[in-house]
């Protein structure tokens, strides 16, 4: 983005599915990533567009995603884009993140999700994981896609 300063906000915990995705947002969107206990409210004046992801756990977001959201200061129509890995692929799950930060005055611009490795549970034992080897090269490409529609629509 040229005169646009972009945050993405981005907790991964166990395989680093979502920092790889993350990281493919950054590099088209010269954007800063940091996890959300480094958040400081006071630096959002700062940034044009936010984006907010993590995996997805039991339907949502990762709860200090979540919290962070319920905490955030009321905004005008700061722009923002969600996205996540998970198991399975369904934006439904981005609902509560969403609803959140939309009842804080951001404007969700876009949402992005794609399958990520998930080994755990009895998925582990009996099946040796889901998604192996996700997010892979296509997986990345399309967030770079989705990046550039980004810096269209902001």
């Amino acid at each position: 983005m040229s005169d646009d300063r972009v945050l993405i906000i981005c907790t991964s915990v166990h395989h680093q599915n979502t920092f790889k995705i993350a990281e493919a947002l950054a590099e088209e969107l010269n954007a800063k990533i940091i996890k959300p206990s480094e958040f400081r409210g006071e630096d959002l004046d700062s940034y044009d567009l936010i984006g907010f992801g993590s995996g997805i756990y039991n339907g949502k977001h990762h709860p200090s995603l979540l919290s962070l959201a319920s905490d955030l200061d009321t905004q005008t129509n700061k722009k923002a884009f969600i996205f996540s890995t998970s198991t399975i692929l369904a934006k439904s799950m981005h609902r509560a993140l969403k609803d959140n930060l939309q009842a804080k005055g951001y404007q969700i611009i876009g949402e992005f999700c794609c399958r990520g490795f998930m080994n755990h549970r009895f998925t582990k034992y009996i099946l040796g994981g889901l998604n192996k080897n996700r997010p892979n090269a296509d997986d990345l490409e399309e967030a770079k896609q989705f990046a550039r529609k980004m810096i269209e629509k902001s």
